[in-house]
Protein backbone atom coordinates (compact mmCIF):
# COMPACT_ATOMS: atom_id res chain seq x y z
CA UNK A 1 0.00 0.00 0.00
CA UNK A 2 1.32 3.44 -0.94
CA UNK A 3 0.08 7.01 -0.75
CA UNK A 4 0.95 10.10 -2.72
CA UNK A 5 0.19 13.74 -1.97
CA UNK A 6 -0.79 15.86 -4.95
CA UNK A 7 -1.45 19.60 -4.86
CA UNK A 8 -5.13 18.92 -4.14
CA UNK A 9 -5.51 15.58 -2.34
CA UNK A 10 -3.94 12.40 -0.96
CA UNK A 11 -4.37 9.21 -2.95
CA UNK A 12 -3.83 5.57 -2.17
CA UNK A 13 -2.30 3.73 -5.11
CA UNK A 14 -0.57 0.53 -6.14
CA UNK A 15 1.99 0.36 -8.96
CA UNK A 16 2.99 -3.17 -9.97
CA UNK A 17 4.66 -4.84 -12.91
CA UNK A 18 7.94 -4.52 -14.82
CA UNK A 19 9.41 -1.01 -14.36
CA UNK A 20 10.18 -0.74 -18.07
CA UNK A 21 6.71 -1.86 -19.23
CA UNK A 22 4.08 0.58 -20.52
CA UNK A 23 1.79 1.93 -17.82
CA UNK A 24 -1.86 0.84 -17.66
CA UNK A 25 -3.98 2.92 -15.28
CA UNK A 26 -7.25 1.53 -13.87
CA UNK A 27 -9.99 3.83 -12.57
CA UNK A 28 -12.70 2.40 -10.33
CA UNK A 29 -16.47 2.63 -10.38
CA UNK A 30 -18.56 4.55 -7.87
CA UNK A 31 -18.70 2.69 -4.55
CA UNK A 32 -15.49 0.67 -5.01
CA UNK A 33 -11.75 1.17 -4.70
CA UNK A 34 -8.57 -0.13 -6.31
CA UNK A 35 -9.35 -3.66 -5.09
CA UNK A 36 -12.04 -4.02 -7.75
CA UNK A 37 -9.26 -4.60 -10.29
CA UNK A 38 -7.79 -7.65 -8.53
CA UNK A 39 -9.17 -9.97 -11.28
CA UNK A 40 -7.04 -8.07 -13.81
CA UNK A 41 -3.84 -7.77 -11.86
CA UNK A 42 -2.13 -11.15 -12.23
CA UNK A 43 -2.69 -11.40 -15.96
CA UNK A 44 -1.99 -7.83 -16.99
CA UNK A 45 0.99 -6.99 -14.81
CA UNK A 46 3.03 -9.48 -16.83
CA UNK A 47 3.19 -7.04 -19.74
CA UNK A 48 2.13 -3.74 -18.18
CA UNK A 49 3.10 -1.60 -15.25
CA UNK A 50 -0.34 -1.59 -13.64
CA UNK A 51 -1.35 1.53 -11.73
CA UNK A 52 -4.46 1.35 -9.55
CA UNK A 53 -5.73 4.09 -7.26
CA UNK A 54 -8.65 5.00 -5.03
CA UNK A 55 -10.57 7.87 -6.57
CA UNK A 56 -11.22 10.95 -4.46
CA UNK A 57 -13.89 10.12 -1.89
CA UNK A 58 -13.44 6.35 -2.28
CA UNK A 59 -11.37 3.79 -0.39
CA UNK A 60 -8.53 5.40 1.53
CA UNK A 61 -8.02 8.49 -0.60
CA UNK A 62 -8.96 12.01 0.47
CA UNK A 63 -12.63 12.52 1.24
CA UNK A 64 -12.91 16.24 0.56
CA UNK A 65 -16.10 18.28 0.70
CA UNK A 66 -18.45 17.65 -2.21
CA UNK A 67 -20.05 17.72 -4.60
CA UNK A 68 -17.30 16.65 -7.00
CA UNK A 69 -17.28 16.91 -10.78
CA UNK A 70 -16.00 14.56 -13.46
CA UNK A 71 -13.60 17.33 -14.52
CA UNK A 72 -12.21 17.37 -10.98
CA UNK A 73 -11.81 13.60 -10.91
CA UNK A 74 -10.04 13.71 -14.29
CA UNK A 75 -7.66 16.39 -13.02
CA UNK A 76 -6.91 14.11 -10.06
CA UNK A 77 -5.67 11.48 -12.52
CA UNK A 78 -3.33 13.97 -14.19
CA UNK A 79 -2.06 15.14 -10.80
CA UNK A 80 -1.42 11.53 -9.79
CA UNK A 81 0.50 10.82 -12.99
CA UNK A 82 2.53 13.99 -12.50
CA UNK A 83 3.48 13.10 -8.93
CA UNK A 84 4.53 9.61 -10.04
CA UNK A 85 6.45 11.10 -13.00
CA UNK A 86 4.48 9.13 -15.56
CA UNK A 87 4.20 11.07 -18.80
CA UNK A 88 1.80 8.81 -20.71
CA UNK A 89 -0.35 5.79 -19.93
CA UNK A 90 -3.13 3.68 -21.30
CA UNK A 91 -6.34 3.99 -19.30
CA UNK A 92 -9.14 1.62 -18.36
CA UNK A 93 -12.14 2.96 -16.46
CA UNK A 94 -15.44 1.33 -15.55
CA UNK A 95 -18.72 3.22 -15.03
CA UNK A 96 -17.70 6.43 -13.21
CA UNK A 97 -14.11 5.60 -14.16
CA UNK A 98 -15.19 5.42 -17.79
CA UNK A 99 -16.72 8.89 -17.54
CA UNK A 100 -13.37 10.08 -16.19
CA UNK A 101 -11.67 8.43 -19.16
CA UNK A 102 -13.88 10.30 -21.62
CA UNK A 103 -13.03 13.59 -19.96
CA UNK A 104 -9.30 12.79 -19.95
CA UNK A 105 -9.38 11.89 -23.64
CA UNK A 106 -11.02 15.23 -24.45
CA UNK A 107 -8.89 17.46 -22.22
CA UNK A 108 -5.54 15.65 -22.00
CA UNK A 109 -5.19 13.43 -25.10
CA UNK A 110 -1.42 13.87 -25.10
CA UNK A 111 -1.21 11.96 -21.80
CA UNK A 112 -3.05 8.89 -23.11
CA UNK A 113 -1.92 6.10 -25.41
CA UNK A 114 -5.18 4.12 -25.59
CA UNK A 115 -8.37 4.07 -23.52
CA UNK A 116 -10.82 1.35 -22.51
CA UNK A 117 -14.30 2.61 -21.58
CA UNK A 118 -16.10 -0.21 -19.80
CA UNK A 119 -19.74 -0.43 -18.70
CA UNK A 120 -20.15 3.31 -18.94
CA UNK A 121 -22.00 6.06 -20.74
CA UNK A 122 -21.57 9.79 -21.34
CA UNK A 123 -24.71 10.29 -19.23
CA UNK A 124 -25.76 7.75 -16.60
CA UNK A 125 -29.21 7.76 -15.04
CA UNK A 126 -31.46 10.71 -14.24
CA UNK A 127 -31.10 13.52 -11.74
CA UNK A 128 -34.14 12.23 -9.82
CA UNK A 129 -32.64 8.75 -9.50
CA UNK A 130 -29.31 10.07 -8.26
CA UNK A 131 -30.92 12.57 -5.89
CA UNK A 132 -33.01 9.81 -4.32
CA UNK A 133 -29.93 7.66 -3.76
CA UNK A 134 -27.96 10.61 -2.39
CA UNK A 135 -30.76 11.36 0.08
CA UNK A 136 -30.89 7.72 1.18
CA UNK A 137 -27.13 7.49 1.77
CA UNK A 138 -27.11 10.81 3.63
CA UNK A 139 -29.90 9.59 5.88
CA UNK A 140 -29.04 5.93 6.38
CA UNK A 141 -25.53 5.16 5.10
CA UNK A 142 -24.23 2.68 2.55
CA UNK A 143 -26.00 -0.35 4.01
CA UNK A 144 -29.35 1.12 2.96
CA UNK A 145 -28.45 1.02 -0.74
CA UNK A 146 -25.96 -1.85 -0.95
CA UNK A 147 -28.32 -4.71 -1.82
CA UNK A 148 -30.07 -2.74 -4.55
CA UNK A 149 -26.76 -1.71 -6.08
CA UNK A 150 -25.40 -5.27 -6.04
CA UNK A 151 -28.52 -6.49 -7.84
CA UNK A 152 -27.65 -4.18 -10.72
CA UNK A 153 -23.93 -4.88 -10.65
CA UNK A 154 -24.15 -8.67 -11.09
CA UNK A 155 -26.50 -11.16 -12.77
CA UNK A 156 -28.71 -13.36 -10.55
CA UNK A 157 -26.61 -16.42 -11.39
CA UNK A 158 -23.38 -14.73 -10.32
CA UNK A 159 -24.95 -13.40 -7.12
CA UNK A 160 -26.33 -16.82 -6.25
CA UNK A 161 -22.85 -18.32 -6.48
CA UNK A 162 -21.70 -16.20 -3.52
CA UNK A 163 -18.15 -16.22 -4.92
CA UNK A 164 -15.26 -14.64 -3.02
CA UNK A 165 -15.23 -11.90 -5.66
CA UNK A 166 -18.88 -11.09 -4.98
CA UNK A 167 -18.36 -10.96 -1.24
CA UNK A 168 -15.25 -8.78 -1.66
CA UNK A 169 -17.23 -6.36 -3.82
CA UNK A 170 -20.01 -6.18 -1.23
CA UNK A 171 -17.44 -5.36 1.43
CA UNK A 172 -15.88 -2.62 -0.72
CA UNK A 173 -19.30 -1.06 -1.21
CA UNK A 174 -20.14 -1.15 2.48
CA UNK A 175 -16.75 0.35 3.39
CA UNK A 176 -17.11 3.28 1.00
CA UNK A 177 -17.23 6.56 2.95
CA UNK A 178 -20.82 7.84 2.65
CA UNK A 179 -19.67 11.45 2.25
CA UNK A 180 -17.35 10.47 -0.58
CA UNK A 181 -19.98 8.29 -2.22
CA UNK A 182 -22.48 11.14 -2.24
CA UNK A 183 -19.92 13.60 -3.61
CA UNK A 184 -18.97 11.22 -6.45
CA UNK A 185 -22.61 10.38 -7.14
CA UNK A 186 -23.22 14.08 -7.69
CA UNK A 187 -20.36 14.15 -10.21
CA UNK A 188 -21.97 11.31 -12.17
CA UNK A 189 -25.42 12.91 -11.89
CA UNK A 190 -24.21 16.23 -13.29
CA UNK A 191 -22.16 14.94 -16.24
CA UNK A 192 -23.46 14.80 -19.80
CA UNK A 193 -20.78 14.18 -22.44
CA UNK A 194 -23.08 12.88 -25.18
CA UNK A 195 -21.98 15.51 -27.66
CA UNK A 196 -18.43 16.10 -26.46
CA UNK A 197 -17.13 12.55 -26.94
CA UNK A 198 -17.24 12.94 -30.71
CA UNK A 199 -14.06 15.01 -30.34
CA UNK A 200 -12.09 12.08 -28.86
CA UNK A 201 -9.23 10.94 -31.08
CA UNK A 202 -7.44 8.59 -28.66
CA UNK A 203 -7.71 4.92 -29.79
CA UNK A 204 -10.69 3.54 -27.87
CA UNK A 205 -12.17 0.20 -26.89
CA UNK A 206 -15.74 0.20 -25.53
CA UNK A 207 -16.86 -2.77 -23.41
CA UNK A 208 -20.50 -3.46 -22.48
CA UNK A 209 -22.18 -6.14 -20.42
CA UNK A 210 -24.98 -7.92 -22.25
CA UNK A 211 -27.04 -8.00 -19.03
CA UNK A 212 -26.08 -4.58 -17.66
CA UNK A 213 -29.15 -2.63 -16.43
CA UNK A 214 -27.09 0.42 -15.42
CA UNK A 215 -25.33 1.15 -18.72
CA UNK A 216 -26.91 -1.32 -21.16
CA UNK A 217 -25.35 -2.32 -24.49
CA UNK A 218 -27.23 0.50 -26.25
CA UNK A 219 -25.14 2.98 -24.25
CA UNK A 220 -21.91 1.25 -25.22
CA UNK A 221 -22.93 1.17 -28.87
CA UNK A 222 -23.71 4.88 -28.69
CA UNK A 223 -20.24 5.64 -27.33
CA UNK A 224 -18.54 3.43 -29.91
CA UNK A 225 -20.49 5.09 -32.72
CA UNK A 226 -19.66 8.59 -31.52
CA UNK A 227 -15.90 8.12 -31.08
CA UNK A 228 -14.17 7.80 -34.46
CA UNK A 229 -12.61 4.38 -34.96
CA UNK A 230 -13.70 2.99 -31.60
CA UNK A 231 -13.90 -0.77 -31.20
CA UNK A 232 -16.77 -2.48 -29.37
CA UNK A 233 -16.94 -5.70 -27.32
CA UNK A 234 -19.94 -7.14 -25.47
CA UNK A 235 -19.41 -9.58 -22.61
CA UNK A 236 -21.80 -12.02 -20.84
CA UNK A 237 -22.05 -10.00 -17.65
CA UNK A 238 -23.96 -7.26 -15.86
CA UNK A 239 -22.39 -3.96 -14.74
CA UNK A 240 -19.06 -5.07 -13.22
CA UNK A 241 -17.98 -7.07 -16.25
CA UNK A 242 -14.33 -6.98 -15.17
CA UNK A 243 -15.31 -9.22 -12.24
CA UNK A 244 -18.17 -11.31 -13.61
CA UNK A 245 -16.46 -12.04 -16.95
CA UNK A 246 -12.88 -11.46 -15.84
CA UNK A 247 -11.18 -13.85 -18.27
CA UNK A 248 -12.92 -12.45 -21.34
CA UNK A 249 -12.43 -8.91 -20.07
CA UNK A 250 -8.70 -9.45 -19.66
CA UNK A 251 -8.40 -10.99 -23.12
CA UNK A 252 -10.26 -8.11 -24.74
CA UNK A 253 -8.22 -5.33 -23.22
CA UNK A 254 -4.87 -7.14 -23.63
CA UNK A 255 -5.58 -7.72 -27.32
CA UNK A 256 -6.59 -4.09 -27.81
CA UNK A 257 -3.71 -2.55 -25.88
CA UNK A 258 -1.03 -4.76 -27.45
CA UNK A 259 -2.25 -4.43 -31.04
Amino acid sequence: MAFVETKNARFRYELEGPPSAPVLLFSNSLGTDLRMWEPQLTELKRNFRVLRYDARGQGQSTVSAGPYSIEQLAQDVIDLLDELRIQTASFCGLSMGGMVGMMLAKKFPERLQKIVLSNTAPKIGTADTWNTRIETVNASGMKAVADGILERWFTPVFRAGASPEFEATRQMLLETPPVGYVACAAAVRDMDQREGIAAIRVPTLVISGAHDPVTPPADGCFVAAKIPGAQYVELPAAHLSNIEAAGLFNEAIAEFLQA
